[in-house]
């Protein structure tokens, strides 16, 4: 009887060892070194493995840039700061980091948008989209379902009380998941010092946008005739400013006839005023 259970446990332990040996033999004979400088990297990124560097992960990112395939101003959540560091551990200089963050293009509030129906579904905008495009007449603007707001790390994105997603500036790191994750594809990464925006994603006609949103541009080109510095043009029915060359004057915002182009700062000062 002690034999039918010793010999089993002999022949399991004696496989285990075997085993056991082999897979150390094998760690340390198809061992890959890890380089020190991807370590030095790799400990002063946030950990954040957003994506926002273009890699899938800090872990990712750091041995790219240690083997130098990967310019050291990657990270957006750690900004001009994690920049300089990994240039030192580099040896390189620290180029600029251009702080971004996410803009929704889009004011089509329950207020100024049309529904066409009522949605009764998951509280995702993703599921509401592969309804016919969502429960709003737009098949451009925001659902305002919160997927963004979910997915966000920093808690810097929410749908307000009138059904459309907010950018929280001060919280956004410009990490671009919501950018990715939005259907609609209405939220872009824009350069925090450019501050004139066309909040409208919506390239129907003039006539239709109409019908359908008190907010939406309209393609009259008003903004694009004004614009002094001439880095407004029209993208199939939509206004479109090029940051490269805007100055934020904001001439191009009283000649909007549908309030569709705003300044932020504006905006930011009626908020606290309200």
């Amino acid at each position: 009887m002690l034999q039918d259970i010793l010999y089993p446990l002999l022949i399991l332990g004696g496989m285990g060892f075997i085993f056991g040996a082999i897979l150390a033999y094998a760690s340390q004979k198809f061992r890959v070194d890890e380089d020190p400088k991807q370590q030095e990297v790799r400990e002063v990124l946030p950990g954040a493995n957003c994506g926002g560097c273009g890699f899938a992960s800090c872990d990712a990112y750091s041995q790219a840039a240690a083997e130098g395939k990967a310019d050291t101003n990657r990270c957006v959540v750690g900004g001009q700061a994690v920049a300089e560091k990994v240039a030192a551990i580099m040896g390189n200089k620290a180029e600029n980091v251009a702080k971004k963050s996410a803009r929704v293009m889009c004011k089509g509030t329950n207020s100024n948008a049309v529904k066409k129906y009522k949605y009764h579904g998951i509280d995702d905008c993703r599921a509401a989209n592969a309804l016919a495009g969502g429960n709003k007449e737009c098949r451009y603007g925001c659902l305002g379902l919160g997927t963004c707001e979910k997915l966000c790390p920093f808690d810097a994105i929410h749908v307000t009380p009138e059904g459309i997603a907010e950018v929280d500036e001060e919280k956004c790191t410009g990490c671009g998941i919501c950018v990715k994750a939005c259907p609609k594809h209405v939220i872009k990464l824009i350069d925090v010092n450019k501050r004139v925006i066309v909040f409208c994603n919506n390239h129907d006609k003039g006539k239709r946008v109409r019908q359908i949103c008190k907010v939406g541009c309209i393609a009259c080109r008003m903004c694009v005739k004004q614009c002094p510095e001439n880095v407004i043009s029209m993208d199939n029915n939509l206004s479109v400013i090029d940051y490269d060359g805007c100055t934020n004057c904001g001439a191009c915002i009283p000649k909007c006839p549908s309030k569709t182009i705003l300044n932020l700062d504006k905006i930011a000062s009626e908020a606290v005023i309200s």
